[in-house]
């Protein structure tokens, strides 16, 4: 555990030490602040370690779109489907479900996409920036992806959805034959298109990624508070007392409060009830050689992907709507991998790890960023879903701005607590 200094005010309080929370505290030391980082467990040891390890700056569309109304009813009743509830979930995932829907409408569509390019086009700056400034360029892959496609149907059907991404900027490479082959030798013959996104890069594992960014924030000054859950945010006239369940206050100039799936317990105290739900992603991580991957390839009519990393090939996706207490559901993984096995014939599937974690999923597929109600000086960097180490180094610079009262370099009305 972190030595604590409970008796001296901080300038800033970090709740979650996710890629998110490390990444905005690198920042914040950055610029000078002094810094603390609180963690209910170990930094780095959910989500932000068994993602899938890609920084997807191409993706701009929401899961919640016109196709997915189409889609959702017979995923989520699938024990094994892309996205699914279990049924025991249901009546406390209906309300998060009722939204989703609500943002799944096309007026909300063109909205979302806007909102979540301008966010990714600035992850794509920052991100450079923060892996050049804490020499962490090593760690990130610049492979692209590649997205496949089993029938000429289910790619053509993917094309108003390229179309718009290309409107949005980002490259797009539709490929098939000796192409499809050069990125990615060794596909099942099921497999006859795919599209390959040059933009789209990946870490050589991300628990190592997140890991390697807190030791340099730390160099930089960063106060690291493991194994301690936050219970009361208090704003008061000089600043915020963040108190501990373990009895011990501290005080901070500004509380940032990032800390995913679990955030939604203190802003109900702080006021807002904001719908983040936690969203269960499984994987398997094969041992190193299992299959000569090139670059990430993503089935999305399957709902998951297989990455290179470091330290194996992982096999993973899927979302669960599930509270944090639900049964872990390990077939998920297994039948993945099952799948990966039909699409990656040479794939060798034995000696793999089973990880479960959840992410924190918003209706709209944005994140919240921006302030409490309660209180200028406590603000939320919350709510990634799919995109948590994507758009860490954008959040991090525009909860910096927002702390330091300077103006942020894109609108983030978009992603303010209180759209809801």
């Amino acid at each position: 555990m972190g030595k604590t200094r409970s008796a001296e005010k901080f300038d800033v309080a970090i709740i979650g030490g996710g890629i998110i929370g490390i990444a905005t505290a690198f920042r914040l030391a950055e610029a000078g602040l002094q810094v603390t980082l609180i963690e209910r467990g170990a930094p780095a040891n959910a989500a932000s370690r068994g993602n899938a390890g890609a920084f997807a700056f191409p993706s701009i569309l929401p899961l919640a779109s016109p196709g997915i109304l189409f889609k959702a009813p017979k995923w989520l009743f699938d024990p094994l489907g892309p996205l699914s509830i279990p049924p025991a979930q249901f009546p406390s995932v209906l309300p998060w479900l009722l939204r989703f829907f609500r943002a799944s409408m096309p007026d909300r569509i063109e909205a979302s996409t806007a909102a979540q390019a301008a966010l990714n086009r600035l992850s794509e700056t920052e991100t450079a920036n923060l892996t050049r400034e804490a020499g962490l360029d090593h760690l990130v892959r610049h492979d692209g992806a590649l997205e496949l496609y089993e029938s000429e149907a289910s790619w053509r059907a993917s094309l108003k959805s390229w179309e718009r991404c290309e409107k949005a900027g980002i490259e797009v490479e539709h490929v098939e034959g000796a192409r499809l082959a050069e990125l990615q030798p060794g596909l099942s013959s099921r497999l006859v298109k795919g599209v390959f996104l040059p933009q789209w890069k990946t870490v050589s594992d991300p628990r190592d990624y997140a890991l390697a960014l807190l030791e340099i924030a730390r160099v930089r000054g960063v106060q690291l508070i493991e194994g301690a859950t936050v219970s009361r945010l208090t704003n008061g006239t000089e600043g915020v007392a963040v108190t501990l369940e373990d009895g011990r206050t501290l005080k901070a100039g500004h509380a940032v409060l990032a800390a995913g799936p679990w955030s939604n317990s203190l802003t109900a105290l702080l006021g807002d009830k904001l719908p983040v739900t936690p969203e269960r992603g499984y994987n398997t991580t094969l041992p190193p050689g299992s299959f000569d991957l090139k670059r990430q390839v993503i089935f999305p009519a399957h709902g998951f992907v297989v990455t290179p990393l470091a330290t194996g090939i992982r096999v993973g996706g899927a979302s669960e709507l599930a509270g944090f207490d639900a049964p872990v559901n390990y077939k998920r993984a297994r039948y993945m991998l099952d799948k990966a096995a039909g699409f990656l014939p040479g794939l060798k599937r034995e000696g793999g790890t089973e990880w479960m974690g959840s992410r924190p999923s918003m209706p709209d597929s944005l994140p919240v960023i921006g302030r409490a109600s309660s209180s200028p000086r406590i603000l939320y960097a919350f709510g990634h879903g799919h995109l948590g180490l994507t758009q860490s180094a954008a959040t991090a610079r525009l909860i910096t701005d927002l702390i330091l009262e300077r103006k942020t370099p894109i609108d983030i009305s978009p992603f303010r607590p209180d759209r809801f």
